[in-house]
């Protein structure tokens, strides 16, 4: 695979895991009772969960979609078994979203924590649309995001291609 480019495919492979693991997440939320301290919060399986996921997403903004441990799995398992892609995509967008991602994890953490009613269901609720959209039709809201940033001028392309 070329130095310029990424798998398409990897990054839907990847939102496919995030998606069950969010549903995860959600239902285990739903099925906790209600936390009364900050310490209570902090241990519940869904919030522990969550975390994680937020820390996969920060490890894909910031050290690179090419380096995120979804990629290496689906580069390892997957990939070898399938045709070459017909084309390669711009790796700027996808990690943008990770980034996105990252965010809306991370609010939902720490609201979760001081006490807003529902906070980790609906940030779930929200990353879980996204990654859906992702591995099932391969619409990234992210990468969206970051197309419009940047037609707008307030991020810049590093060579990707104009859309």
């Amino acid at each position: 695979m070329s130095a310029t480019g990424i798998d398409p495919r990897s990054p839907r492979f990847g939102a496919g895991i995030t998606a069950v693991l969010l549903l995860v997440v959600i239902g285990l939320a739903l099925a906790a009772p209600a936390a009364a301290s900050i310490g209570e919060r902090a241990v519940q399986p869904a919030f522990l969960l969550f975390a994680a996921i937020s820390a996969l997403f920060a490890w894909g903004a910031f050290a690179g979609i090419r380096r995120h441990p979804y990629g290496a799995l689906y580069r390892a398992l997957v990939r070898p078994r399938l045709a070459p892609p017909s084309e390669l995509e711009d790796p700027v967008p996808p990690t943008f979203a990770q980034g996105v991602g990252f965010v809306i994890t991370l609010v939902g953490l720490v609201l979760h924590v001081v006490g807003v009613p529902w906070a980790l269901v609906v940030a779930a609720a929200a990353a879980f649309v996204a990654a859906f959209l992702n591995s099932v039709f391969g619409y990234c809201l992210g990468c969206q995001i970051y197309l419009l940033l940047a037609r707008a001028g307030i991020l810049g392309r590093k060579g990707a291609a104009a859309a």
